[in-house]
């Protein structure tokens, strides 16, 4: 790669994927408005220096934010990285857009020389920590080749969608319908045993080994179990995704009526004062319409 990684985005995701980036051996800057987090990672081996003494030396950045106006912002704001960057820095790009929007933010950075991957991920607080997310990748051959070190660091799969940018955002708003649409069928899942006499803990034993499972159920039902709602992935995260998937089913006049209706449950939950806690908590909202206690509720 032949220079350093800078990573914009600190929180849950962004931390644990810089921490890969170290592990991998990788010189890494990290960036965050929250200064904390910043000092935590240089404690961690992060690297010093302001992003104006460090640009001409990066290899690649990757941008780990909530969404695509956030990182339009890294990229294009008042303090913007990009034009701070030199030609052929790779941009990996990680938060779910729309694929127009991709492929915009794309042309802008291709206009500067830059390399710009459309890069989203797939896997959770808890495999960004290990380094074993997946990547779901479209942009250039140039682009890959910049980026594959840090690519290689913070994931177990990096599936190459092509060279056409947006690629990525389409697969995941994909995944997400999915996912969002199956952790909320799992909490009426649940819920609705729970009213037959089906125990939560029951429900997982049994459902988990049978063709209604998948991995949305396994990861979530044990957090209603523990009635545990530490957020790895909060409600208000799919009020975003799923309002993203949505729009690009708009777009392409695809009726999407099971998203519309997981979204409603998320947006009931947020509206509910759920939206901070852990997308598990989608399954209060199942419980208290029927005057169900989920465990660890008083």
């Amino acid at each position: 790669m032949g220079g350093s990684v800078a990573i914009f985005g600190l929180g849950a995701m962004g931390s644990g994927m810089a921490g890969s980036l170290l592990r991998a051996g990788l010189t890494t800057h990290g960036f965050d408005i929250n200064t904390d987090a910043v000092a935590r990672f240089r404690a961690a081996g992060g690297a010093a220096g302001s992003i104006e003494e460090v640009a001409s030396g990066l290899a690649c950045v990757v941008i780990v934010v909530v969404n695509a106006a956030q990182t339009e912002a890294v990229l294009f704001g008042s303090d913007g990285i990009a034009a701070k960057l030199k030609p052929g820095t790779a941009v990996i790009a990680c938060a779910t857009m729309a694929p127009d929007v991709a492929r915009d933010l794309a042309k802008r950075c291709a206009d500067l020389g830059l390399h710009y991957l459309d890069a989203p991920v797939s896997g959770g607080t808890i495999k960004a920590g290990e380094g074993t997310l997946s990547i779901l990748a479209s942009g250039s051959p140039e682009a890959f080749e910049q980026a594959r070190p840090a690519l290689d660091a913070i994931a177990a799969q990096v599936f190459e969608l092509g060279d056409k940018v947006g690629a990525g955002s389409s697969m995941k708003a994909v995944n997400q319908m999915l996912v969002g649409i199956q952790i909320a069928a799992m909490a009426e899942a649940m819920t609705f045993g729970m009213t037959q006499g089906v125990t939560p803990e029951k429900f997982l034993e049994v459902i988990r080994q049978c063709a209604g499972t998948s991995w949305a159920l396994e990861s979530r039902a044990p957090h209603v179990i523990a009635g545990d709602y530490t957020p790895l992935s909060a409600v208000d995260i799919w009020l975003k995704d799923l309002g993203i998937v949505l729009d690009i089913a708009k777009g392409a006049k695809f009726g999407a009526p099971l998203t519309a209706a997981a979204l409603q449950q998320y947006l009931a939950a947020s509206g509910s004062g759920l939206g901070a806690e852990d997308d598990a908590a989608i399954a209060k909202v199942y419980a208290r319409n029927v005057n169900l206690t989920l465990p660890g509720e008083a």
